[in-house]
């Protein structure tokens, strides 16, 4: 999949609260510290017929996701779908959007044949981040792969939570080595591949895992 990040410009993004991270993609070292860390999930992404997107927010991966995949799904919590789907869909970007938990997710078995989740699982308390697995184990289909980012909890990501006016432990409830040892135990393949911060003085500060069902 194409590897750089289609950002439109920064007025365009619609339909998400204030609290949506849209504007640090654009912040000079930080910036790209966000843009890379889609971009490597995007590169996981292997193209099909289908894709799900949980938590697809602003849509921000949605026309990279468009030159690989014929149908973009997605589901989100908060998100206003008609005011999403009006930034993209004059780009003729068919979008089938949905308010909606990956706890219980509303799709049959066997649909999609890739789940993408970008900084999402961490949100999830431990206890739940099973049920999200089998919940997206079950929508796709055989041979389906399920692609996640989420960030890595050290010293570091708390200070730049911090400096962003933010309290990690107010947000974040699952650790990307519980996330990891979820996701093996629900899926008998996959890997996970780090990302080192920019520059690469704090080590690896993002996780992007890629299983297959």
């Amino acid at each position: 999949m194409s590897a750089k990040l289609k950002l439109l410009p920064a007025e365009q993004y619609k339909g998400v609260n204030q609290y949506d991270p849209i504007k640090y993609y654009y912040w000079p070292v930080f910036g790209r510290m966000y843009r890379r860390r889609v971009e490597l999930a995007l590169e996981q992404c292997s193209g099909g017929e289908r894709v799900l997107e949980v938590g697809f927010g602003t849509g921000l991966a949605f026309p990279n996701l468009h030159d690989n995949y014929t149908e973009i799904h997605g589901i989100d919590l908060t998100a206003d779908i008609d005011a999403v789907k009006s930034v993209f869909e004059p780009m003729n970007i068919p979008l089938f959007l949905k308010k909606g938990d990956v706890l219980n997710m509303p799709y049959e078995d066997n649909f999609f044949d890739t789940v993408l989740l970008v900084s999402i699982l961490e949100h999830l308390k431990p206890l739940e981040l099973e049920q999200a697995f089998v919940e997206v184990r079950r929508v796709l289909k055989p041979g389906g792969q399920m692609v996640y980012g989420t960030p890595v909890e050290k010293p570091f990501m708390v200070f730049m939570f911090r400096m962003l006016g933010h309290d990690i432990r107010d947000e974040h409830f699952s650790t990307e080595e519980e996330i990891a040892a979820a996701a093996h135990r629900i899926f008998s393949k996959g890997h996970v591949t780090g990302m080192k911060s920019t520059p690469p003085i704090a080590g690896t500060v993002y996780t992007v895992g890629n299983f297959i069902k």
